[in-house]
């Protein structure tokens, strides 16, 4: 969770940055951060700072990643820095990840709610816990 954490950094958004990693087998098999699709400018809100509609979330973009390679979603893990909205919700469960590890809870929680309904195993882990370094 701290690896995503890290990788949130790579976002160019201002109001949130996200990170998302996908494991599977004990390696990383894809990573992700919300931002603009390729080619666009690297600018996530508008004048008004309100996210641009084309923005992609960290999930999508892991698993539009892993969708492109020769890897395989099916039974991985996936931990994301922010709880998974309802649309990623949805993209998490046709890719077959089995397990959602999040690090805060977004206002809204039909994302989790519906992960939970489809038997995807969904854990909270409080930024709190992998932001501290060990002594």
């Amino acid at each position: 969770m701290r690896m995503a954490r890290v990788w949130a950094e790579n976002s160019y958004c201002i109001r949130r940055q996200v990170g998302a990693l996908m494991v599977k087998e004990q390696r990383i098999i894809s990573d992700g951060y919300n931002g603009t699709p390729s080619g666009f400018e690297n600018v996530c809100e508008d004048e008004n700072n309100v996210s641009k509609p084309y923005v992609l979330h960290a999930e999508a973009n892991a698993i539009s990643k892993v969708a492109r390679s020769h890897n395989s979603s099916d039974g991985a893990t996936l931990y994301v820095t922010a709880s998974p909205c309802i649309e990623c919700a949805k993209l998490i469960i046709q890719s077959g990840i089995q397990r959602v590890v999040y690090g805060e809870l977004y206002r809204l929680t039909d994302g989790i709610d519906l992960l939970k309904r489809a038997g995807v195993q969904v854990e909270y882990l409080p930024v709190e816990e992998f932001s501290s370094t060990p002594n």
